[in-house]
C-alpha cells in the first residue's frame, strides 16, 4: 500500500490535535519572568515550579484558538502577503528573467564560474527576500542551459537547489524565517548578521565542491550521470538556450529593488524598523516597479493580488502553526515542556545543547517544511531553553535557520523541492544519492560553527 504524506496544513491541525492532548495529560508549571533590555519576558533559569491546579482545555478549543493565532499573527501574515505581491510584480517585469540570461550568457563558455555565480545568485535571493517558490519558473531554463553543456538535470538542480537552501539556512534577512524566528525569541530584525556572513563562505565553498564534483564527472563521463537512462521532457527538443533581453526598464527595475534592499538594511539598523515600515517599502517597491515597466495600473494590480494569493497558502501556515503555541500556553504547559526538553541539554554543556538544537530542529523540518510554521512552533520552546542551558538566543535562531535551511534539500515533505524535481524530471531517490552526502557534510560543519558560537559568545 502505496502511503501519500499528508498535506502540511493537515501535519499542523494534527499537531494542534497533540498540543490539546498535552494539556490534558502534562502537568502545569511555570518559570519565573523578567523583562530583558529590550523589553522582552524571559524566563529565570532554575525556577520551575509544577502547578497543582489544572485547567482542562474543552475540544472546542482545537477550532477556537485558530481565529486567535491568526489575529496574534496579523502583522507577520499580511507582510508575507505584501512580500508575495512585491516579487509577483517584479518577476512579471522579466526583469529577474533577464538578469539570469545575462549572468548566463557571461558565462556560458566558463561552466564553473557560471554555476557559481548561479548558486550565489539563488543563495542572495533566499538569505535577502526569502525567496523559493519563485525558483520553479527557472527549473527548466537551468536543466536545457546544462544539457547544453553537456551537464546532467541533476547538475542544473543542484546548483539551484543547494543555492536557496544555503541562503535559507544563513538568512541575513530573509522575512519568512529570521525576521520570525528574531521576534519571537525577542531579538533585534536582522541582527547577528556578520557572523551569518561569514558562515556563507564555508558554506557556499562545500556545496559549490559537491556540485561541481559531480558536474565535471558527468562531463567527462555521462554515464556516471543520475539521471543517464532518463531525459527530462522538457529538454526533449531543445539544444539550445535563449537569453532574456536586459533593456533599460528591466535594468532600473533591478536599480530599484537593490536600492530597497540598502533601504530595508539602513532602516532596521538606523531607525528601528519592523514589519510596518517593511511592508511599505515593498509595497513602495512593487508600485515602482510596475511603473517603470509600463504594465499598466489595471495589470500591476491583478499580478500583485495573484502574487498575494499565491501566499496564502503560506500565511495560513503561520496562523497554524502559532495556534499550537497558543494552545500551549492556555493549558500552561509551555514551560513545563520548556523544562523537560532543557534537561537532557543541560546535561551536555551548551556546546553539545546547541548542536542538539539544529539536530531537533532538522528533524521537525520533516513535519514542517514551512519556515515561518516552524519558526513560530519551535522558537517559543527553543529560545527559553537557550535561556536554561546557557545558549544565547541568537545562537538559538541559528540552529533553527540552519536545520530549516539545510533540511530544505532533501526533505519530500518541502512542496518547492519536490516541485523542482518534477519538473526536471529527476526521481526523489535519485535526487537523495546526490543529495544526503552533502547534507551530512553540512550538519558537521553547521555543527563546528554553533560550537565556535558558543564560544565567541554569539549575541
Amino acid at each position: 500500500m502505496k502511503f501519500n504524506i499528508p498535506h502540511t496544513l493537515v501535519l499542523l491541525f494534527i499537531l494542534m490535535a497533540a498540543a490539546l492532548i498535552l494539556t490534558w495529560v502534562v502537568p502545569s508549571g511555570e518559570f519565573e519572568t523578567v523583562v530583558n533590555e529590550l523589553g522582552r519576558e524571559v524566563v529565570v533559569p532554575g525556577t520551575f515550579e509544577a502547578s497543582d491546579k489544572k485547567e482542562y482545555l474543552p475540544a472546542t478549543s482545537l477550532f477556537t484558538v485558530v481565529p486567535r493565532a491568526f489575529a496574534d499573527a496579523q502583522g507577520i501574515i499580511f507582510f508575507v502577503l505584501i512580500i508575495g505581491g512585491t516579487l509577483a510584480v517584479v518577476r512579471e517585469s522579466g526583469a529577474i528573467d533577464a538578469l539570469l540570461g545575462k549572468a548566463l550568457n557571461r558565462f556560458g563558455h566558463q561552466p564553473g564560474p557560471l554555476l557559481f555565480v548561479m548558486m550565489f545568485a539563488f543563495s542572495a535571493a533566499s538569505a535577502t527576500l526569502g525567496m523559493a517558490e519563485e525558483y520553479i519558473p527557472f527549473a527548466i531554463i537551468l536543466v536545457s542551459l546544462c544539457v547544453t553543456m553537456k551537464f546532467d538535470s541533476v547538475t542544473a538542480i543542484g546548483t539551484m537547489v543547494v543555492g536557496y537552501s544555503i541562503g535559507y539556512g544563513i538568512a541575513v534577512m530573509n522575512p519568512f524565517t529570521l525576521l520570525v524566528a528574531q521576534d519571537v525569541a525577542g531579538l533585534q530584525p536582522t541582527s547577528g548578521m556578520g557572523y551569518r556572513l561569514a558562515l556563507a563562505i564555508p558554506l557556499l565553498a562545500v556545496g559549490f565542491h559537491h556540485v561541481w564534483s559531480y558536474a565535471s564527472s558527468v562531463r567527462n563521463d555521462p554515464s556516471v550521470s543520475l539521471v543517464y537512462d532518463t531525459k527530462p521532457p522538457s529538454v526533449q527538443n531543445q539544444s539550445t538556450f535563449v537569453s532574456p533581453e536586459m533593456t533599460t526598464r528591466k535594468k532600473g527595475i533591478l536599480a530599484a529593488t537593490i536600492l530597497v534592499l540598502i533601504a530595508v538594511v539602513a532602516g532596521i539598523a538606523l531607525a528601528d524598523w519592523y514589519l510596518i515600515e517593511l511592508g511599505a517599502v515593498f509595497l513602495a517597491l512593487a508600485v515602482i516597479a510596475g511603473l517603470i515597466s509600463g504594465i499598466g495600473i489595471n495589470h500591476m494590480a491583478s499580478v500583485f493580488s495573484k502574487g498575494a494569493a499565491e501566499l496564502t497558502g503560506t500565511a495560513l501556515l503561520i496562523g497554524f502553526a502559532r495556534s499550537i503555541a497558543l494552545l500551549m500556553e492556555d493549558g500552561e504547559i509551555l514551560h513545563t515542556v520548556v523544562n523537560t526538553l532543557s534537561i537532557p541539554l543541560s546535561w551536555a554543556g551548551s556546546e553539545f545543547a546547541a548542536v542538539g538544537m539544529l539536530f531537533i530542529q532538522s528533524i521537525l523540518n520533516f513535519f514542517i517544511p514551512s519556515g515561518s510554521g516552524q519558526a513560530l512552533v519551535t522558537m517559543p520552546l527553543m529560545a527559553p531553553i537557550g535561556d536554561l542551558v546557557g545558549v544565547s538566543r541568537q545562537i538559538a535562531v541559528l540552529a533553527f535557520q540552519l536545520g530549516d535551511g539545510l533540511m530544505n534539500m532533501i526533505v519530500p515533505t518541502n512542496p518547492v523541492l519536490m516541485g523542482i524535481l518534477g519538473l526536471a524530471g529527476i526521481s526523489y531517490d535519485r535526487w537523495f544519492r546526490f543529495i544526503f552526502p552533502l547534507v551530512i557534510k553540512l550538519i558537521f560543519l553547521c555543527s563546528l560553527a554553533l560550537v565556535v558560537a558558543v564560544w565567541i559568545g554569539y549575541s
